[in-house]
């Protein structure tokens, strides 16, 4: 034939096909696949996948149950799945929800853990493949689209293949880049930011080309798409297909589930598999499919669509018993006569003959050319900080949240004085407990405003093998700490010599670093938290109490450390709030000395017995004086002992996600 499928497929769209037309597709369809077998090369690479099976075990009952917590159901997910398809190819994987679609492209890709028991084999160019080489081997798109709001597609492309490949210079990354965009119609949005649900970017098709780019960087040979159609209109759905069908002809193979797709599409795609119930009811031609259905007795409707009447004849109707018995009954007679067919017996023979080849080749893995650590760790710094510092707002509220906080402190203290009798010791112990008390809830909701969308990337590229979590989560950390030490020093530099505290430049200065570990701690511990807590409510409540906790227990100024039970001192030494609160009373108080002024009033009974700040310190923190440096450094030891924890959380999420 002169013209590709897929380009048929095109005009036809263009054309407006519809009703009549639409039907005419299914009695065409087994000419143009007849005319088109004798025309495909021989194929350069081809894909098998024998008996796959899965199954999950799982409790009966909630944890809180425990008589039924601890029996246990054994699902089938998947059940003796078998397929064959050369590249050149897009098969489409049909089915309705719970069928097994998603689960099938899991095992095919390796993303299914030790959750369950996984059985059988997947072969690429008749060489059996080891569990730990899918990832290598085939590209996988998830449903959803995990990309940076304020990068363009550009820029989104460059950095993911400066992830990918080391061994380009910087002009081949751009030809790269530029040869993927043209391949699948980009180039016209290069320079477009992506956008999201605050601001208008691209299109929503458009955007699901660019997670289609960025796995066509490192050129895979097999690709797995997980509902490319999702969420878009039915027009650019199509075009997605057919796209994805142009992308198979260039010699790759193309796996696709795909949800009520046109009639119109029934051209575009080499092979179609349906599945019911975790098992694939059949897999063949377009052509091969209507007079399978035909033969079993169903035909389809005039004016319907194949794919919906297929899908419905195959489904299990679980709205009773009885209608469940009927269609699994049904469901069940299609698959055996499937098996039992000659469709099915040419698929086995083509995996037999793929398997028994004698000159195999190579199995195709995708380019590995990964960058080392620092490197992958200075790309994710750079693209992290350039899509963040985009969002003005965010940084403008970054900058601003503290200094704002400290306008309402500063007004309600308006300006300290000297007199006890004035309220001088109580002010002082005030400002101190709300600027070590209130920095880390900035910190922490800083952290769950913009990290859940890095992780949810960072989700996706660690399984493609472009980096590991822990190293976004460290280019996070570097990212914000600049910001975090202008907005501390901002709203110090207002709070401390607007309230008038003990006006000497170095005691500013220690007071601005003491202030500076309790807003970076409480964003750090925010995200080290989120690596392994996947709610960031959850997360918000976890800080805020181990937050009041360590106020309560490490400050002292509720109760005195020295009156508390001796299980809570020691815990007190487990906080940041002690060392912090001992330093900006020993910086505040040390050398100050107050006045009594009575005047015409009476004072109350002991308010002149305070006269200099040293009382305040031996009262309440015995030895403080003396262990200043000491509490310095083990103040600052908290944010390296929370970045390896951070790093030890990420890990074990890429263990979760993994497993």
């Amino acid at each position: 034939m002169s013209r590709s499928y897929a380009m048929q497929a095109v005009e036809g769209l263009e054309n407006g096909t519809r009703g009549r037309e639409s039907f005419k597709f299914v009695s065409e369809v087994k000419d143009v696949w007849r005319e088109s077998i004798g025309e495909r090369a021989e194929p350069s690479s081809c894909l098998s996948v024998s008996n796959i099976s899965y199954t999950v075990s799982e409790h009966v009952g909630p944890w809180w149950d425990v008589p039924s917590y601890r029996k246990r159901w054994t699902r089938q997910i998947l059940n003796n799945v078998s397929f064959h398809v050369d590249s050149g190819h897009i098969m489409g994987i049909l089915g309705n929800s719970g069928s097994g679609k998603t689960t099938l492209l899991d095992a095919i890709a390796g993303r299914i853990g030790n959750s369950g028991t996984l059985l059988g084999d997947v072969f690429i160019n008749g060489r059996k493949l080891k569990r730990e080489e899918y990832q290598d081997c085939f590209s996988y798109v998830l449903q959803s689209d995990n990309l940076l709001s304020y990068l363009t597609v550009e820029e989104t492309l460059t950095y993911t293949a400066q992830l990918a490949l080391r061994k380009h210079s910087a002009e081949a990354i751009k030809k790269k880049v530029s040869a993927v965009m043209a391949e699948l119609s980009l180039s016209h949005v290069a320079h477009s930011v992506i956008g999201g649900r605050i601001f208008p970017g691209i299109s929503g098709g458009e955007r699901r080309r660019v997670s289609i780019a960025s796995q066509l960087l490192q050129d895979p040979k097999v690709i797995l798409l997980d509902e490319p159609t999702t969420g878009l209109d039915s027009m650019t759905a199509n075009q997605i297909v057919v796209l994805l069908a142009e992308l198979a002809r260039r010699d790759r193979i193309v796996i696709v589930t795909i949800h009520q797709p046109r009639s119109e599409l029934f051209r575009v795609f080499s092979r179609i598999a349906i599945m019911s119930r975790g098992e694939l009811v059949f897999c063949g031609q377009p052509g091969e499919m209507v007079d399978f259905f035909s033969q079993c007795g169903y035909e389809c409707p005039e004016y319907c669509n194949p794919f919906d009447i297929y899908v419905d004849f195959t489904s299990v109707d679980t709205r009773s018993s009885e209608r469940e018995a009927a269609t699994f009954s049904r469901m069940h007679d299609i698959t055996s006569t499937y098996q039992n067919s000659a469709i099915y017996q040419s698929m086995l023979g083509k995996t037999n003959q793929c398997v028994q080849r004698g000159d195999k080749p190579a199995i195709p893995f995708k380019s590995k050319e990964s960058p080392s650590g620092a490197a992958k760790l200075e790309v994710l710094l750079r693209r992290t900080a350039r899509n963040l510092s985009r969002d003005r707002m965010g940084v403008l509220m970054r900058l601003s949240q503290n200094l704002i906080y400290g306008l309402f402190v500063a007004f309600f203290v308006m300006h300290l004085d000297n007199d006890v009798t004035k309220g001088a010791i109580q002010d002082r112990i005030g400002i101190i407990y709300q600027s070590v008390g209130a920095s880390p809830y900035t910190g922490m909701l800083n952290a769950v405003a913009l990290f859940p969308a890095l992780r949810a990337i960072s989700d996706q590229e660690s399984q493609d093998g472009l980096y590991s979590k822990w190293q976004m989560f460290l280019a996070y950390i570097f990212h914000i700490l600049p910001f975090s030490i202008i907005s501390i020093f901002i709203f110090t530099s207002f709070l401390y010599w607007v309230v008038g505290m003990n006006p000497e430049t170095l005691r500013f200065l220690c007071f601005s670093a003491v202030v500076l570990v309790p807003h970076i701690v409480g964003e750090l511990l925010t995200v080290v938290l989120l690596g392994v807590v996947q709610d960031p409510n959850m997360v918000n409540s976890g800080v805020a109490l181990l937050n009041i906790a360590g106020i309560l227990v490490g400050s002292g100024f509720l109760r005195s450390t020295q009156q508390m039970p001796e299980v809570f001192q020691w815990l007190s030494y487990l906080t940041f709030q002690k060392y912090s609160c001992e330093l900006l009373i020993v910086t505040e108080f040390h050398g100050l000395n107050f006045t009594c002024s009575t005047g015409n009033a009476k004072p109350l009974p002991g308010a002149c017995l305070i006269t200099q700040g040293s009382q305040i310190i031996h009262e309440g923190y015995p030895g403080a004086l003396s262990r200043y440096t000491l509490d310095f450094f083990l103040l600052y030891s908290f944010l390296p002992a929370l970045l390896l924890l951070g790093m030890v959380s990420f890990k074990i999420r890429d263990h979760l996600i993994r497993h």
